[in-house]
């Protein structure tokens, strides 16, 4: 089970990632998490990747295409795996078709998860992070027991960088003049499938599943 899953900021993708883990036990490649990872460690890339991030820009693709490579050559990705965060341009996507036909592997199905703007802003706005354990809450829809402490360890929660207003509309943008274009190519292919977002997570889920059966 080879699946790219697409969609924009707050549209659900890590949810719906966590379901397919369990079910299907493949890893998930999530390039925000790598560069997420990287920034905290302090990292040469991990500097580069965030003046972007802050920014709501993308990170070049020269970093992002060799963390990819890197990342599916693992044996680990052998079997199937669920990437996420990759390809956002099609120039992006080309290289990833390079990098798949090199590994020997063919996409089961490209399942993009659409929401509309007004409502991702008030998803990713409202997230917030436990600093110590890494735990995610929504002051709305899943908030924590006590404002502004962790339920699991106490910790602190903060808001992200990236999930500021200005910071989520400017990723949005980004999302639809470069990555929107992805649609068509992968339409082309005969891979692609569009899921409804809005919906309950679990009727959400039911047809992404019932996606990737259909594009076997």
């Amino acid at each position: 089970m080879y699946i790219l899953l697409m969609g924009p900021p707050g549209a659900g993708k890590g949810t719906q990632a966590e379901k397919l883990i369990a079910e299907y036990k493949i890893p998930h490649i999530s390039t925000g998490d790598m560069f997420r990872a990287a920034v905290k460690q302090g990292t040469e890339l991990g500097k580069e990747a965030k003046r972007y991030m802050d920014a709501g820009g993308l990170v070049p693709d020269v970093v992002t295409i060799g963390i990819v490579r890197e990342g599916l050559a693992k044996p680990e990705c052998a079997n199937g795996f669920i990437l996420d965060g990759f390809p956002r341009t099609e120039e992006q996507a080309v290289a990833l078709d390079g990098i798949l036909t090199d590994l020997g592997i063919k996409l089961t199905g490209v399942v993009n998860i659409v929401v509309p703007d007004a409502e991702l802003v008030g998803r990713v706005t409202g997230r917030r992070i436990c600093k110590a354990c890494g735990a995610t809450y929504h002051v709305e829809y899943n908030p924590s027991k006590v404002e502004g402490m962790c339920d699991k360890c106490g910790g602190a929660l903060y808001q992200r960088d990236d999930d500021k207003e200005e910071t989520v509309k400017n990723r949005l943008h980004a999302y639809h003049s470069q990555t929107e274009p992805l649609i068509e190519y992968y339409k082309k292919q005969g891979v692609y499938h569009e899921i409804d977002g809005l919906q309950e997570i679990g009727k959400v889920y039911a047809d992404v599943k019932a996606s990737l059966g259909a594009l076997k």
